[in-house]
């Protein structure tokens, strides 16, 4: 064995491939961004806000937008690319951008930079999420968080796995033994409240809840079976698409928060193993704390 090798350590299958599928242009461009992102942590140099003080965009978003679309142009210069830092801020431009969109039949679902907050301030817990829509449906998701090297990959029909080992979600059926992930948008006056009133509805209930300020790595971690399920009123599609696809692929349950299936237009999400899903919409009704007006 040789000595750059400790016995036991499991080497991780390369994420950059040379294949130029669908999903391999994905990961490249998911992996380059994201080796991008990470050697500009520190170093942002220009910060502003977009629908309130505490939606934030960098000079590193735009950036690593723009490199995320040269990369899947160069392959596929006919397709549509949704990108978060190209559709004007608030849920009337993401919906009015979405229903362009779906016009096409290839489109790509981007978020640069999937958690700039965290980001900004230094707290090791932030994405990049490409995904890909075929006709309609979820074809591809990648994710990949830089900080870990963790690089989440899903092909519908095909499975899901991180670096080559397939990821499935928990098999947690005791919702009181259960722990879930949650999320605060930067929207204060509509969808704070809504998220507030669930926390308060579902805390008591269960093990304990995580909010980690990405949504796109909470729909990963359900995927991987490290956390048991997962809401948020107020995302955007580029926010949860890739994530989706993982989840799904991986065994888990998505809809919206009254239980509906799941389009690339819902915007209150529920994810979970699909054991706890039930339990977990049902405390989110009753708190009255899905988002929509019943």
């Amino acid at each position: 064995m040789s000595p750059l090798k400790p016995e036991g350590k499991k080497e991780r299958e390369p994420y950059v491939v040379t294949s130029k599928g669908h999903t391999a242009v994905a990961i490249n461009a998911a992996a380059k961004a994201g080796e991008w992102i990470k050697s500009r942590q520190g170093l942002v140099k220009e910060l502003n806000t977009k629908t309130s003080a505490q939606d934030l965009v960098t000079e590193v978003d735009k950036g690593v937008e723009q490199m995320i679309r040269r990369l899947i142009l160069t392959h596929y210069p006919d397709h549509a690319i949704l990108g978060e830092e190209g559709v004007s801020p608030g849920a009337a431009a993401a919906t009015a951008a979405l229903e362009e969109a779906r016009e096409h039949e290839y489109l790509w679902i981007v978020d640069p930079v999937d958690g700039t907050t965290n980001f900004v301030h230094g707290f090791p817990f932030y994405c990049v999420s490409i995904a890909l829509v075929i006709r309609g449906e979820l074809t591809v998701g990648v994710i990949y968080d830089p900080i870990r090297d963790e690089m989440f990959v899903a092909e519908k029909g095909k499975g899901a796995y991180m670096h080559g080992v397939p990821t499935a979600v928990s098999t947690e059926d005791v919702f009181g033994d259960s722990l879930i992930a949650m999320g605060f948008p930067p929207d204060r006056e509509f969808a704070q409240p809504v998220n507030m009133a669930g926390l308060q509805s579902v805390l008591p209930q269960i093990r304990g809840i995580r909010a980690g300020g990405s949504a796109a790595l909470h729909l990963a971690y359900v995927a991987a079976g490290r956390v048991d399920g997962y809401w948020e009123v107020g995302l955007s599609p580029w926010d949860c698409a890739a994530g989706v696809l993982l989840v799904l692929e991986s065994g888990g349950r998505i809809t919206d928060t009254l239980g509906r299936p799941y389009d690339i237009g819902t915007r209150h999400i529920v994810a979970s193993n699909g054991h706890i899903h039930e339990y977990l919409v049902s405390s989110l009704k009753n708190a009255e704390a899905t988002g929509y007006k019943l």
